[in-house]
């Protein structure tokens, strides 16, 4: 049995970046400003009912800060910092990898269907967070 360590302060940022970056991925693939309401509350749920590693990982500490030049760039940032998150869980936390795969994916699916369904932009991105959460593998 493998036992569980604690993640550091920037492996819980990392965590953090990309779930929270897979959300923002999915929100402005299809914007619209009352939209964005309501898929990041769409996308809190999804957080909310997670737990373990991956709950205090994505509910404590300081909000990531992404790049706001472009989707490019955020793009850039986001999914490999989702596959260093499924890495770290993997080596960490073995048991949470699953956990943190169901929950971005959650929340982007909550987020795409939170305004008027999912458009193909969104369904084009969410296969591209999936793909980086399954890199690590």
């Amino acid at each position: 049995m493998i036992m569980e360590q604690r993640l550091t302060a920037e492996e819980r940022l990392t965590l953090k970046t990309g779930a929270f970056g897979a959300v923002f991925l999915v929100s402005n693939a299809d914007p619209g400003m009352m939209a964005l309401f309501r898929e990041s509350f769409a996308a809190s749920g999804a957080m909310a009912d997670t737990s373990g590693v991956v709950k205090e990982a994505l509910t404590t500490g300081p909000l990531p800060r992404l790049p706001r030049d472009s989707a490019l760039e955020i793009e850039s940032v986001v999914l490999p910092a989702l596959t260093r998150a499924v890495a770290i869980l993997r080596s960490k936390a073995p048991s949470e990898v699953g956990t943190y795969r169901e929950v971005v994916l959650a929340a982007a699916d909550r987020v795409a269907q939170a305004h008027r369904g999912v458009s193909p932009e969104e369904t084009a991105m969410i296969e591209r967070i999936r793909a980086a959460l399954a890199q690590a593998a």
